[in-house]
């Protein structure tokens, strides 16, 4: 989830984020974190929505319990945990809306056939992609939880962000929505599409240079302030299947973008911090599960270069998005079949350009990835407490010595 361009928080109702990195330790309203902890009662008998799920993905994980991890390890660990629970609640979203419908992981929904049709135009097994995309990020939001409480650190943290307390935001009403609260929200998304010409580029690194990364579509501001799922049934009114209205496909296609910045963006943080990791086994589960992140990344830009043109004004804000042909008489930086990513300038200018993740600075990598997914507005609505907790947690993790 790191920024690539660093991007700000830019909500009011945001706290201070400090440098360009946001490395301010955030008190808001005087709060501070483990007094706010306590004062939740964040203990063992909080109650938990995915508990028994996440516990039952976690049988049988077992580690060498009587090492403990070092604090800086910790902190790792739990922010990527954290990561991965904001993950999972966001692909549950887009699952129980447009993925493929069984009981592995959730009590199924039944999905919206006309928003699930949409999105089989960018690729015709979308809706199975979706589900193993929620798959694994539930998988690794069990793993993590559960490997830092086998090695004696504390899950509190995880805990908390996991039960009730921030689960407070009103998801879809449409049809195939479960009704749950959420801690995500996918209807005002700001979606950064610069990872395509970041990607695509052989002369330019993030990590070397302050170079401006081109927007792949909606240019030249990227997606804004756009819904990526039915709010309710009046987004899918008009569509049939095989013939989704343009309204329902700018949806179909910003959530294809979508996912691919958000896997992008886990693809840069998981090496970023396993920079910083002291301990061998700590390190094996980083390095195991990042590369994971990739794939999704690999698969989803690939999608989502299928979007066909279109401009969609929407009838609830007003925001106006237009998708390009990315296919076709394209030049080099929006080539929709480029999606291996191409050699770069790495480490320094004077050595050969190589392929590789970009970026991978280690240097506030944490609360770079926090501030991202802020200026998303992925959590628009959120409380102060829910701010405070996210970048204290990335500044733990930014604190540890590698």
């Amino acid at each position: 989830m790191n920024s690539l361009d660093n991007n700000p928080a830019t909500s009011s109702s945001q706290p201070p984020l400090g440098n360009e990195f946001g490395t301010t330790r955030s008190e808001t309203n005087g709060i501070k974190r483990r007094s706010f902890l306590k004062g939740f009662g964040a203990t063992s008998a909080l109650l938990l929505p995915m508990t028994a799920m996440l516990a039952n993905r976690a049988k049988g994980a077992t580690s060498n319990a009587s090492v403990p991890i070092s604090k800086g390890d910790a902190a790792i660990l739990t922010f990527l945990g954290a990561a991965e629970i904001i993950e999972s609640d966001l692909w549950i979203q887009y699952w129980e809306l447009g993925g493929t419908q069984d009981n592995e992981f959730a009590k199924m929904t039944g999905g919206n056939a006309f928003y699930t049709d949409a999105l089989s135009i960018l690729d015709s097994d979308m809706a199975q992609y979706v589900h193993d995309n929620t798959d694994d990020e539930i998988t690794h939001a069990a793993f993590i939880r559960n490997y830092l409480a086998s090695r004696g650190a504390s899950t509190a943290d995880l805990d908390l962000l996991n039960g009730h307390t921030f689960r407070k935001l009103p998801g879809s009403t449409a049809q195939g929505s479960s009704g749950k609260l959420r801690l995500t929200n996918l209807t005002a998304l700001n979606v950064d599409t610069s990872f395509w010409t970041r990607y695509r580029s052989d002369s330019q690194n993030p990590d070397l240079s302050g170079f401006k990364f081109g927007q792949a579509q909606n240019r030249p501001r990227g997606i804004k302030n756009r819904t990526a799922i039915p709010r309710n049934d009046a987004d899918t009114a008009g569509s049939s299947i095989g013939n989704p209205t343009t309204h329902l496909k700018a949806i179909a296609f910003t959530a294809g973008f979508h996912f691919a910045t958000i896997e992008q963006g886990g693809t840069s943080l998981y090496p970023s911090l396993a920079q910083r990791v002291q301990d061998k086994e700590v390190l094996q589960v980083v390095l195991s599960i990042g590369p994971t992140e990739a794939m999704h990344f690999q698969t989803w830009q690939d999608k989502a270069g299928n979007a066909t043109p279109l401009t969609d004004t929407d009838p609830v804000t007003g925001s106006v998005v237009t998708f390009v042909d990315l296919t076709t008489n394209q030049p080099q930086s929006l080539q929709s079949n480029l999606i291996m990513p191409e050699p770069c300038p790495f480490i320094n200018t004077s050595l050969p350009i190589c392929s590789i993740v970009r970026p991978t600075n280690t240097q506030g990598a944490a609360m770079a990835a926090a501030n991202f997914l802020i200026a998303m507005n992925l959590f628009a609505g959120q409380s102060g407490q829910f701010f405070q907790l996210l970048l204290q947690l990335a500044t733990d993790a930014d604190a540890a010595s590698g």
